[in-house]
């Protein structure tokens, strides 16, 4: 089976598995990654084989829908990727992509490190800024029944992983507590410029939104 041969059928594996997945880390959120994924890779020294896998891959089960258990991701695409005859060191290393993506409070440091981790975790923040960052945190604001915003509840900046994966705070404390901090931790020069009109979009949003509010 040729490369993209798998990279085929990693899709169609990742739609079905998807397909009633919430809105904000559905299909068309991995599609939307995968897309950024290459378009940053140009400018990248990294193994665009990787990228794609790492890409589509990345949130199988994200464990925000799995009772917080960050094993079950990596486990699925693991099994996905032997299935379908994948090098097993190249499976190791999307598997460390997975791993190692999300923010996870941001105060955490990061246990891997790669050109492709890199790529991926770019194309990712990038989805969780701008205009659809701004539709996929009140998505999911409503998917757990939280407040869109109270000003007595203030944002905060050093949560634990675990806190930050338990937190039901309002919504607008999410752009304080992860959206707007992503634009300073992309990793390539691509992502880094892609984010700054999405930053700057944010920052519109959340004036007009005070504004309203007041």
């Amino acid at each position: 089976m040729t490369e993209q041969e798998q990279i085929n059928k990693t899709m169609i594996f990742v739609k079905e598995t998807l397909k009633n997945a919430e809105g904000g880390h559905d299909w068309f959120h991995t599609e939307r990654v995968y897309k950024n994924a290459l378009l940053i890779a140009k400018g990248e020294k990294a193994n665009v084989f990787v990228v794609s896998l790492g890409a589509l891959l990345h949130d199988i089960a994200d464990s925000k829908f799995h009772d917080g258990d960050e094993s079950i991701g990596p486990k699925i695409a693991r099994e996905f990727l032997f299935k379908i005859n994948v090098d097993s060191e190249i499976i190791e290393h999307v598997i460390k992509i997975i791993e190692n993506i999300s923010f996870k409070g941001g105060n955490e440091a990061q246990k891997f490190s790669s050109p492709e981790l890199n790529v991926v975790q770019d194309a990712d923040r990038l989805d969780a800024i701008g205009a659809i960052g701004i539709a996929r945190c009140f998505n999911y604001g409503g998917f757990k029944n939280r407040p869109l915003y109270n000003p007595d509840i203030k944002p905060n900046l050093n949560m634990t992983n675990a806190e930050y994966k338990t937190s039901n705070a309002p919504t607008i404390n999410h752009f304080y507590e992860k959206l707007l901090l992503l634009k300073d931790k992309m990793n390539t020069k691509t992502g880094h410029t892609l984010a700054l009109e999405r930053h700057n979009y944010m920052l519109g949003f959340l004036d007009q939104f005070y504004k309203e509010w007041h």
